[in-house]
């Protein structure tokens, strides 16, 4: 299979991040990166209080090589904003580097990745975390949650609750904002959503 181009990411990390950026844009530790147009790495720099990790880059990161970008990322940008969290003290990233999808029509559809493939890119989010050094550690969703945390945390009873790990000093869960996107109705999406900010003021009170 011919190699394929990068396109330019925006917003290029320094420092030890660059590096690790430049050494995952080539990864090959997965199949995942043959079907993908590119590593989607994390947004910020080191030494940001708060870093967020979700399960993988969607359609829209995968297309302009940014995480949360698309809806979802959207979604978290604008939870941030209400619950007092600037952009400026945040990294983004996710627990998968490469976009796994299927064909419907003309549209890729999400897939979420196996244990083989998240543990495929744990290098590169184990490499994240020790360069930024957060001081609060988010994992939003089941993959992200279960790949920093283990199988016993669950973000239903876990949520908003402070973890014991050695990953930072502060570490914590709450829901994926695609999560909040595929409730059922209008009445049901602004009562998650308002939960969710919940949970972000929360955890912008710990790290003040």
């Amino acid at each position: 299979m011919k190699s394929k181009s990068k396109p330019k990411t925006a917003k290029k990390p320094s420092g030890p991040l660059e590096r690790i950026r430049v050494e995952a844009a080539d990864c090959r530790r997965c199949p995942l990166w043959e079907h993908a147009t590119q590593t989607v790495f994390g947004s910020g720099s080191a030494n940001r209080p708060l870093m967020f990790v979700g399960e993988q880059p969607g359609d829209v990161e995968d297309r302009q090589g940014e995480p949360f970008v698309g809806p979802a990322g959207q979604l978290l940008r604008r939870a941030l904003g209400e619950a007092g969290i600037e952009m400026a003290g945040v990294y983004l990233t996710n627990t998968v580097k490469h976009f796994k999808w299927r064909r419907q029509g003309k549209r890729r559809l999400h897939e979420r990745p196996n244990h083989e493939e998240v543990m495929a890119c744990r290098l590169w989010l184990d490499m994240e975390i020790e360069a930024v050094r957060p001081a609060a550690l988010v994992a939003l969703g089941a993959t992200a949650a279960g790949a920093l945390l283990g199988p016993s945390v669950r973000v239903t009873k876990d949520r908003g609750k402070k973890l014991v790990s050695t990953l930072a000093p502060l570490v914590t869960v709450t829901v994926h904002p695609s999560s909040i996107l595929r409730s059922t109705d209008a009445a049901s999406r602004a009562r998650a959503y308002e939960q969710f900010v919940a949970d972000l003021r929360r955890i912008a009170g710990w790290v003040k």
